[in-house]
């Protein structure tokens, strides 16, 4: 199931093109957790403390991608990007964690795990090798990843709305805001792909997708390790 398919798009072609580790990502264990509200609060508070130190490297991400950007258009909507992510995603993730009981200072101070450190590395590496495009197709599954996952469990008979602990993140990643997000991003890839010659970097676009795929499981998978 694509639950934000937008056939023939850039995207849509990659997501195919990297299927297995696709779905080992947004179908991974802790999304299931997540889902039917099973997964362990550790595992859970794991996630929350190394997603602070993500969005991070996140912001930096798309201060790299306005330098990398060619047109006053799109210098200013990747510095619009920044800015969200500074100034308000970051600041609803702080009030979030802050119903967990984790504050902003034990989050700041918290040491960044190898999974964290490995696939927000590789986006920034992506992108200082190679184009912005190399860096947003890195950063595809981040962004339009979070709300197919949100959308699917929205849909999905095993989704346990009513004491779930996890609700809030679904209705989140589900909602109308982060759709939009996603759906602009999509839109995104499809232009830069067409000025950049796509076709002729293929097979490296998808190497660079299923690697951040792969990165992205193992980034859920830290959490459940947590639980262990």
């Amino acid at each position: 199931m694509d639950a934000i398919a937008v056939p023939g798009t850039l995207f849509a072609r990659l997501r195919e093109a990297a299927r297995p580790s696709w779905e080992a990502y947004v179908a991974h264990p802790f999304v299931r957790g997540l889902t039917d509200g099973s997964l362990p609060e550790p595992a859970f508070r794991r996630y929350l403390m190394q997603d602070y130190l993500f969005l991070i490297h996140f912001a930096r991400a798309y201060a790299l991608a306005a330098f990398k950007h060619a047109t006053v258009a799109d210098i200013r909507g990747a510095a619009a990007t920044l800015n969200a992510l500074i100034d308000h995603e970051m600041r609803l993730h702080v009030q979030y964690c802050a119903g967990w009981g984790i504050g902003e200072p034990a989050m700041e101070a918290e040491p960044e795990a190898e999974e964290t450190m490995a696939y927000t590395r590789y986006v920034l590496e992506r992108g200082l090798a190679g184009d912005v495009l190399d860096l947003e197709v890195a950063l595809a599954p981040c962004v339009i990843g979070y709300a197919e996952i949100g959308a699917r469990m929205a849909s999905d008979p095993a989704l346990k709305r009513e004491g779930n602990p996890y609700r809030a993140w679904q209705e989140m990643y589900g909602g109308a805001e982060f759709q939009g997000i996603a759906l602009e991003a999509i839109a995104r890839l499809d232009r830069l792909g067409a000025a950049r010659g796509a076709e002729a970097r293929w097979g490296e676009l998808v190497r660079t997708f299923e690697a951040a795929c792969r990165l992205e499981a193992r980034f859920w998978q830290m959490g459940l390790d947590e639980a262990r």
